[in-house]
């Protein structure tokens, strides 16, 4: 809720318990802290989650993680030891000389018949303009022989949720004036319209919903949520004329009730020329157009591929109008080594053991 507030689910599914942070300490509204006097579970998930996010929010680097301690004992006396042959590719072992384990190291990939080479290759030919057919093809000519199509999807939608739930918890640092637009797709067949936010510096694509109208659609939660995803509101938000932006703002952004804190303005005169043109966000669209022709649009609102359209487009896809940085980049977030897929997706499921 704020700094000081949160709200827990309850471990059973029923309801949620009020997690406070006074003076004396944490309090919860769970049985179990108001018999015990002890901290609960519920106050052990807020600061595990605090620390993860203070930890992510410090660094705002994204690094490749390093394999020179033991899975098993953690010593440094680590060596490369051979090769586990895979159906798709090598991967490298590894042997302790502390305790004379041998141990494969793939986070993020463990169970997978394709090498993180093969599958991070297929992410970035999908989402930078292949098709899943065309992708499967390209793999093939490297000798990595998918059956399917649908395999690729699989590992689209596997890696798209786990990448998006590490993401998320990295705030970048965007500047003060966000841009609002919306653009047609088809979904299974039917015209239905992504509505999109997105930083006017650094081009970094906020958020996202699909709506079945147009002029009907309450943009209101769009604005909302960027809102909370950036912790903060912008000071101008530009949009097109359409009354659904207008109605959206005066509700989340306009602030008439607090005279203290500073109005959001809102530009909605687009024209051709001049400063007040929506350019930035017609070329999103246009990026979005093209994609969506190949995909010859997607099956359900909820397609993992419109996700990972935005994370291609925020952290891995470098921009002109940015000197050949990425909107993250731009924003602050720096994610290294050679092939950031891997990068990535070996944190997000690093991260993801060590909150369980």
């Amino acid at each position: 809720m704020d700094q000081n507030e949160y709200r827990v689910k309850s471990q059973s599914g029923n309801g949620e318990y009020q997690v406070l942070s006074t003076e004396l300490g944490w309090t919860c509204a769970c049985p179990d802290f108001i018999h015990r006097e002890q901290k609960c579970k519920h106050i052990f998930a807020v600061e595990l989650s605090l620390e993860i996010r203070r930890r992510i929010e410090n660094a705002k680097r994204v690094v490749p993680l390093d394999y020179q301690s033991c899975l098993f004992c953690a010593s440094v006396e680590v060596v490369k030891d051979g090769l586990r042959h895979n159906q798709n590719g090598n991967i490298q072992r590894f042997s302790c000389r502390s305790c004379g384990k041998r141990f494969a190291r793939n986070i993020g990939f463990e169970g997978m018949k394709a090498t993180p080479q093969a599958i991070t290759t297929a992410l970035q030919l999908y989402f930078s303009g292949e098709s899943l057919r065309t992708t499967q093809k390209a793999l093939l000519l490297q000798g990595v022989e998918i059956r399917s199509p649908q395999t690729i999807h699989n590992w689209i939608a596997k890696y798209v949720a786990l990448m998006e739930k590490y993401l998320s918890q990295i705030t970048p640092q965007v500047s003060d004036t966000w841009r609002a637009d919306e653009v047609y797709l088809k979904i299974s067949g039917n015209t239905k319209y992504l509505f999109a936010t997105m930083d006017d510096e650094t081009r970094f694509w906020i958020a996202q919903e699909v709506a079945d109208t147009k002029g009907r659609h309450d943009a209101g939660s769009l604005f909302a949520r960027s809102r909370d995803l950036m912790g903060k509101k912008p000071q101008t938000i530009i949009t097109d004329g359409m009354e659904a932006y207008h109605d959206a703002w005066k509700r989340e952004y306009r602030n008439i009730y607090n005279p203290n804190q500073p109005k959001t303005v809102h530009i909605r005169h687009i024209t051709l020329k001049g400063d007040h043109n929506n350019n930035k966000m017609e070329r999103l669209n246009g990026e979005f157009r093209d994609r969506e022709k190949v995909m010859r649009g997607v099956k359900r609102a909820d397609s993992p591929i419109l996700k990972g359209i935005q994370l291609y487009h925020n952290y891995f896809r470098p921009h002109m109008a940015l000197k050949g940085k990425t909107p993250a980049e731009a924003a602050g977030i720096s994610i290294e080594g050679g092939n950031k897929w891997e990068t990535v997706i070996q944190n997000a499921a690093h991260d993801r053991e060590v909150c369980h």
